[in-house]
């Protein structure tokens, strides 16, 4: 027994699960979710008290769909986590959960999601079934593998998850939670990119169809910046969410683009790369939290 009272195994087995489930990947694409959810109700003039058996739904519902997706990621690619350095610890690679169970718990958990999506509306569980089937189809067993779209593809995946939470409330065809998609959508591009750059070997070795493993490092830091550029834009089709909001989301445009613009210089890009992962998680999480933030009751 450790000193904390918990068993080595019990450690063991929270590590592999929180592996399994991509933990840091599943809360990031659970917060656009209550973030769509939010603004759908203050833009409808909804109470969120008189809402919880849906929102309990919603939240529910969606991750765990996105959490049979993720895990059936990991059962489909156990042989290139094997060769790569960040995802050789795995339970799927060193065997502490097998891979039939591993592919069980993906279905499993999949379709129990599903089932309560429907219990919110069809348009909800038609965005959550996009993303569902872009990440594992599209993006998994299709592209992953063969093409640089790669990225693209599974970037549409993660950026339906505010949709999902806007249509829950009322139809998502609205400004704001296009908008939230676009965000979404360009924001992981570079995002991927600057990760893709700082495991360039480990793609290599896996033979991942990866940007810079296949078309360079100077390739890759143009697109970044192009990509970067195009959020320059987006804060002002929120405009109904306030000034403070659109000041802060285009001062963090700005510095983002100033960092992507310095990597055309910098003679250590593993460093540049590092910034620009650690700038690009910090930006998403700060934009989407503040969104909540300013349209909280005491703003009014």
């Amino acid at each position: 027994m450790s000193k904390d009272g918990m068993s080595s195994p019990q450690k063991s087995l929270l590590s592999d699960l929180r592996s399994l489930f991509k933990a840091p990947v599943l809360v990031a694409n659970v917060l656009p979710v209550f973030t769509g959810y939010w603004l759908a109700l203050y833009f409808t003039n909804e109470s969120f008290t008189d809402h919880l058996p849906l929102f309990f739904l919603t939240m529910i519902g969606s991750t765990l769909v996105m959490a049979g997706a993720l895990i059936l990621n990991n059962w489909y690619d156990v042989d290139i986590d094997t060769v790569m350095d960040r995802t050789k610890n795995r339970p799927t690679v060193t065997g502490n959960i097998s891979l039939k169970v591993v592919l069980a718990l993906g279905i499993a958990l999949s379709i129990i999601g599903f089932i309560l999506m429907l219990f919110t509306t069809i348009e909800a569980t038609i965005y959550a079934l996009i993303g569902w089937v872009t990440y594992v189809f599209l993006y998994t067993m299709w592209s992953k593998r063969r093409f640089t779209l790669n990225t693209i593809i599974g970037s549409i995946s993660g950026a339906v998850s505010p949709l999902i939470g806007w249509a829950a409330i009322t139809s998502s065809m609205h400004i704001i939670p296009i908008v939230l998609f676009l965000i979404l959508f360009i924001f992981q591009m570079p995002h991927t990119f600057a990760i893709a750059i700082r495991k360039y070997d480990e793609y290599k070795a896996a033979k991942v169809a990866m940007l810079p493993v296949v078309h360079g490092f100077a390739m890759t830091k143009r697109q970044i910046t192009v990509y970067v550029a195009c959020l320059l834009p987006l804060p002002f089709y929120l405009a109904s969410l306030g000034t403070l909001f659109m000041v802060i989301a285009t001062l963090l445009n700005t510095g983002w683009l100033v960092i992507s613009i310095q990597g055309f210089f910098t003679k250590d890009i593993q460093k540049w790369a590092r910034v620009m992962f650690l700038y690009s998680v910090n930006y998403i999480a700060i934009l989407y939290i503040l969104m909540i933030i300013v349209t909280l009751p005491i703003f009014d």
